[in-house]
């Protein structure tokens, strides 16, 4: 046999689907379909009319007719054999066989028509096969499959492997190291840390203030961000009040567009550090350090820097002039110290605290280095698999309020995450994904984040930024007493420290 052309139409003539599997023009299908509900007569039983060049099988499916082109010399009953499998196969992939549904199915009947016909040939088939060949299911592709994300899943443990073997040689080169063998006011050298009970003592002048203030040394970080600036200019305030507006704008549908200003660029937000709830005695010192930190991916330092600051506040008149004597400090070079000279004037809350001995550290040794960040982008064409992981190298710190920022490209996506220690924010403003934990500590020294975007530039996913605080300094020098020189009389003292980033990336 032969087949034309098989088709789908109301008794009324009109063509719903039709599929030619010979070479046949438009004009001329169109002419014989439109010829066909002229030849039916009413009151027979035939299933077959023919003209003088085709014959027409058909059958009647509800409201519709199914309707075969053959040629008038093909085999009569295997023409209705092929029209019974339409008839089955039509149901099976229609929701239901009106004109509606034949117009929303239209494609998936032509696929089966194709898996039935070929060439005007019938092929041997039958309904279970078509829906088969329709499903595309194959049970050596399935295996396949299995077998890839087997392998795939083995890749990654064996590069999950091979990097915690190259951390772990690493840490090996650094000598277990964790102290600071090169500190004091040049920063630069090699010189040894001692740890003894040696002391130097620092002079300094101070400014008495009355009793009731002793509350602000410990409020006084807190002050400064919240009532004091309310009542004084403050540049940039209205900025939240900008962002929440152009966010309402946009969640109403309104498309905003940035001035060419990257939210990316602005900096990463600097913790605050909370006050301290030490007893505040009448004299009382405050340590503070700041931390910049440029790491490349590969763990190396490309710059280390660390400026260190002590600050004292006394509270009684008699107090002026204290001697602070400190330890933990280098072999052959002392703190460089700041002797303020300023007149004694009326007690008064408003008196700063004044400076009485800074510090300064640059170094390029990986032994400094208290916190590191591995970042590991695995694109495999459709997509980008990227595992981060940290590890606090100094374990005698305690992080707190921790925030990583990693940049996402814009082409990208947002970031689907898949395993985290800790919580995490998308901000399509900046492009950046926030991986946020309260604290880091001995306990949690390592942790993971994955997460999956479209497909990127590895390059693209840095560099990479941290901020954190920790209230105990890096280099551990501190108070070993305080004396009052004309009487050489120990004072009671107070003393509280902090460390804060200034800059912390990973390039």
């Amino acid at each position: 046999m032969v087949l034309l052309a098989a088709a789908v139409c109301t008794k009324g003539g009109k063509v719903l689907v039709s599929r030619q599997f010979v070479d046949m023009s438009r004009s001329r299908i169109e002419g014989l379909l439109s010829a066909f509900p002229k030849l039916i007569t009413s009151g027979k039983q035939h299933t077959f009319v023919e003209t003088e060049s085709v014959r027409y099988v058909y059958q009647a499916i509800e409201k519709l007719f199914i309707v075969l082109i053959t040629t008038k010399n093909s085999n009569i009953l295997e023409d209705l054999e092929t029209l019974r499998l339409f008839a089955k196969v039509i149901p099976e992939y229609s929701h239901s066989v009106d004109e509606m549904g034949i117009a929303d199915n239209a494609f998936n009947l032509i696929f089966a028509f194709d898996e039935i016909v070929a060439l005007g040939y019938r092929e041997s088939v039958n309904p279970q096969m078509i829906r088969g060949f329709i499903e595309m299911d194959s049970h050596e592709e399935k295996v396949q499959l299995a077998v890839r994300q087997s392998q795939e899943r083995e890749a990654k443990a064996e590069m999950k492997k091979k990097i915690k073997e190259m951390d772990l040689k690493r840490k090996e080169e650094r000598g277990g190291r964790r102290g600071l063998p090169g500190y004091g006011s040049s920063g630069m050298g090699s010189r040894a840390y001692d740890n003894s009970s040696s002391v130097v003592p620092v002079i300094a002048d101070t400014i008495a203030v009355d009793q009731t203030s002793k509350y602000s040394m410990s409020q006084s970080s807190s002050a400064r961000a919240s009532t004091g600036v309310n009542k004084a200019m403050k540049l940039g305030s209205k900025r939240g009040n900008v962002d929440s507006f152009v966010d309402q704008l946009k969640n109403e549908g309104e498309d905003i567009r940035s001035n060419g200003v990257n939210d990316r660029n602005r900096p990463l937000e600097t913790p605050v550090v909370p006050p301290s709830r030490v007893q505040i005695e009448n004299v009382h010192l405050r340590v503070e350090e700041k931390l910049s930190v440029v790491l490349n991916r590969d763990g190396g330092v490309e710059s280390f820097e660390l400026h260190g600051m002590m600050y004292n506040k006394v509270f009684e008149e008699r107090f002026n002039r204290v001697a602070i004597y400190l330890k933990n400090y280098l072999k052959g070079t002392q703190p460089q110290h700041v002797i303020p000279s300023r007149t004694l004037t009326s007690p008064s809350l408003s008196t700063p605290i004044l400076g009485c001995s800074k510090w300064r550290l640059q170094s390029q040794d990986e032994t400094y280095v208290p916190f590191t960040i591995n970042c590991w982008p695995n694109d495999s064409g459709d997509s980008c698999e990227v595992n981060v992981e940290y590890e606090l190298l100094n374990r005698s710190l305690e992080l707190r309020e921790v925030q990583i920022e990693i940049p996402i490209p814009s082409n990208a996506g947002a970031p689907v995450v898949s395993e985290i220690d800790g919580n995490y924010q998308f901000e399509s403003r900046r492009n950046s994904l926030f991986w946020r934990l309260e604290v880091i500590e001995q306990h949690n020294s390592t942790g993971t984040l994955v997460f999956t975007t479209g497909s990127a530039n590895p390059d693209q996913f840095f560099p990479i930024r941290i901020s954190f605080y920790s209230p105990k300094i890096i280099s551990d020098i501190s108070i070993d007493r305080v004396m009052e020189p004309l009487e050489n009389s120990s004072l009671k003292y107070s003393t509280e420290s902090s460390l804060v980033v200034d800059k912390y990336e990973i390039v």
